[in-house]
């Protein structure tokens, strides 16, 4: 299978199949629209059409989510980070991770910069963090959430009631920030 169509209203949305050497199932919605599903090389069909009945309305509202963001656009912020401005973030970051770290009792690993054009943060499993050096662009308090949501991750890695539950326990108005944070624009 190369491709997979669901309807939106009478519309149809086509969804690209990537086969690779990953091991889980995976879903992309771009900002035009598209969708990509990228799947372990020998996974049968019948395991994809379940996951992707499985997350149709998922899909749909990102869809959606993009066209709010089309017809409001939000804040695109500059792409490129001066050696100063890099130096800059880093520097806060370094400083705000150590901080939460400390609170919240968690090790972590190397902290990375990159400038990343779908992320604002991410962890591995290693414990090692990466974050957008865009961030430099944004308010303080939406770089502390973005550092207090990776750091979540190195007690779990995904985004289950308990992941958004050690967020909230250390930054109880995420929620707000996370909505904030949405209105800055890296793609």
């Amino acid at each position: 299978m190369t491709e997979y169509i669901i309807y939106e209203e009478e519309e149809p949305v086509v969804l690209q199949i990537v086969y690779s050497r990953r091991k889980t199932l995976g879903l992309q919605v771009k900002s035009d629209g598209t969708v990509t599903v990228r799947v372990p090389n020998r996974v049968s069909d019948e395991t994809i059409r379940f996951f992707i009945e499985k997350h149709t309305g998922w899909i749909l509202q990102k869809r959606n989510q993009w066209q709010v963001h089309k017809e409001n656009p939000a804040t695109c912020l500059p792409e490129v980070v001066t050696a100063a401005g890099k130096r800059q973030i880093r520097q806060l970051i370094t400083q705000r991770v150590a901080y939460y770290a400390d609170i919240m009792g968690i090790a972590y690993g190397r902290i990375t910069m990159r400038n990343q054009k779908t992320r604002w943060g991410s962890c591995s499993s290693d414990g090692n963090l990466n974050f957008n050096c865009r961030l430099l662009f944004v308010p303080k308090e939406l770089v502390d959430y973005v550092v207090v949501h990776e750091l979540a991750h190195r007690r779990h890695m995904d985004h289950s009631p308990a992941f958004w539950q050690e967020v909230e326990k250390y930054m109880p108005d995420y929620r707000e920030r996370r909505k904030q944070l949405k209105q800055y624009s890296i793609e």
